[in-house]
């Protein structure tokens, strides 16, 4: 099966809030594609129905050919917009969390990007910038040599090195036949890395084409598109 991922009229309303509408949707193995949009467009609902977080409110969603579960969990590498671990936790700790808690957590890998940042892996995280502490987050989701990445706004709020960093460790650090979804609003900073882009309007999708089509049949970047469909 070359699918990773498939939305078949998958919608999910928050009371008399639509976050999602009908999305039809099929991810291939092998992609980085990235989950374009404006702030509150449906990304994160997105992002948190794939890793089960949230139920669908109709329609179906299927990772690897089955719904979202514990299965799911063990080919599926997550990261949240937000911090989740806990101050207290030195670097090392969260590295042995990780290792408890999925199989395919390559620990020599995580330490290996450590030390390329010269990070003491006894610090503990309540001592770091905040965009050292998104490098950690990130080198321990992409340590796992999981099937599907979902990274949710990696770059939004660091500062143009630590963005080249990052998005650098996304591109070195999977495995060919995985599959790296990546949500953002800063598209110009992550354009060069994608093969493929969805753009997502007020919960419905707008678009799912390759990148190098867009360049092609309309000729245009896609930031250019980007801020053409939103109006930026």
């Amino acid at each position: 099966m070359n699918q990773i991922l498939e939305c078949k009229a998958l919608s999910k309303s928050f009371g008399n809030i639509i976050a999602l509408s009908n999305i039809n949707l099929t991810l291939d193995r092998g992609k980085i594609i990235g989950l374009l949009g404006p702030n509150g467009s449906g990304k994160t609902t997105l992002i948190k129905l794939i890793n089960g977080l949230i139920t669908p409110t109709s329609g179906k969603l299927y990772i690897n050919g089955n719904e979202p579960d514990i299965e799911s969990k063990k080919i599926v590498s997550y990261l949240p917009d937000k911090s989740y671990l806990p101050e207290w936790m030195k670097i090392s700790q969260a590295i042995d969390l990780f290792v408890d808690f999925y199989e395919d957590f390559d620990k020599d890998r995580a330490y290996e990007m450590l030390n390329k940042l010269n990070l003491d892996p006894t610090l503990k995280l309540k001592s770091l910038s905040k965009g050292t502490k998104e490098k950690v987050q990130l080198i321990l989701v992409m340590s796992r040599n999981a099937d599907l990445y979902c990274l949710d706004e990696p770059i939004g709020g660091v500062d143009p090195a630590a963005r080249d960093y990052i998005l650098n460790t996304i591109i070195t650090n999977y495995n060919e036949n995985a599959t790296i979804l990546l949500s953002t609003h800063l598209i110009s900073d992550i354009e060069n890395i994608l093969d493929e882009i969805i753009f997502i309007k007020e919960g419905n999708l707008i678009l799912h084409s390759a990148v190098d089509e867009i360049r092609e049949q309309q000729g245009k970047s896609v930031d250019s598109l980007f801020r053409e469909v939103f109006k930026c």
